[in-house]
């Protein structure tokens, strides 16, 4: 995307611009941030190009709805590695669509599904309180996961490898990591800052620490010190629960970096650590590869 398209789409970010337009925004995966994000620091965000890369929306149907995902991934290659990538409940915006291409730029075929869209847009919200109590939690997890094994099948027939699928999150995203990584088809699963207990609900009805007994993949838990969200004792809470766990709960492992707080490898917010985030991301590609997605 050139800049002056950029600087374009991030002036019909919502709430900035007419309402026919944030419904034309809302059409493009990868564009804008949602307006709850605020304060969004959109000059301190990392810009990864897309040279050499195959980088764009694609789409995949199922139980007969067509799910749109963010796809990036080196050009011109195939028998590619899969990461899935599963966003905080902003969804499918410039952030996530740039951890595509940076996964891209390491060799993988990385893809973001838009995992609401049965609920609506993330982005057409402008406090966080409503888009979880009017989005977020009206998503069934039995749909997540669904929607996840579609982009494992549409990106095994599209370049990439579905013997090596690995999957990361954020926030939201890093829960659903969790869950996923005791029901999908992975071999190693990367979660930041994900909740890790909860309420049962119908739509909800097993949290990460009720899961370890059937972990099938073992999972690098990236978390931070001072994150209020996710106070430390739910942590351990997990730790116990993953050494009474499977043989691939008993193999994950959690960094806690002490000083970060929650957020802090979302690089277009006040929340962002950029030691923390560069660690992570370093014990990230390095969890793939030890755990043979690379």
């Amino acid at each position: 995307m050139n800049h002056d398209l950029h600087q374009d789409l991030h002036a019909l970010l919502p709430g900035r611009g007419a309402a026919s337009r944030r419904r034309t925004l809302g059409l493009m995966l990868g564009a804008g941030y949602a307006a709850a994000a605020a304060p969004v620091l959109a000059q301190q965000a990392l810009r990864t190009g897309s040279d050499g890369l195959l980088a764009g929306e694609v789409s995949y149907t199922v139980h007969g709805f067509q799910v749109r995902a963010y796809r990036a991934a080196p050009q011109g290659r195939t028998g590619l590695p899969v990461v899935l990538v599963v966003s905080e409940i902003f969804g499918v915006h410039d952030y996530i669509a740039d951890v595509c291409r940076r996964l891209a730029h390491a060799g993988y075929l990385a893809i973001a599904p838009d995992l609401f869209a049965r609920q609506g847009d993330p982005r057409a919200f402008g406090e966080v309180a409503k888009l979880m109590s009017e989005l977020i939690a009206k998503v069934p997890d039995a749909q997540v996961m669904a929607d996840l094994d579609g982009a494992v099948h549409w990106a095994g027939a599209n370049g990439g490898d579905a013997a090596k699928v690995a999957i990361t999150g954020f926030c939201w995203g890093g829960r659903i990591t969790w869950l996923y990584a005791a029901h999908g088809p992975v071999k190693a699963a990367v979660a930041w800052y994900g909740r890790l207990v909860g309420q049962d609900s119908d739509l909800t009805p097993k949290q990460p620490v009720e899961i370890t007994p059937i972990l099938k993949t073992p999972v690098l838990g990236l978390y931070g010190g001072k994150d209020g969200g996710i106070p430390l004792d739910t942590v351990d809470k997990m730790k116990v629960a993953l050494q009474e766990g499977s043989g691939a709960a008993k193999a994950s492992e959690f960094v806690i970096y002490p000083d970060a707080p929650h957020a802090f490898h979302a690089d277009y917010r006040p929340s962002y650590r950029q030691q923390a985030a560069e660690d992570g991301w370093r014990r990230m590609l390095a969890w793939f590869k030890h755990n043979g997605v690379a």
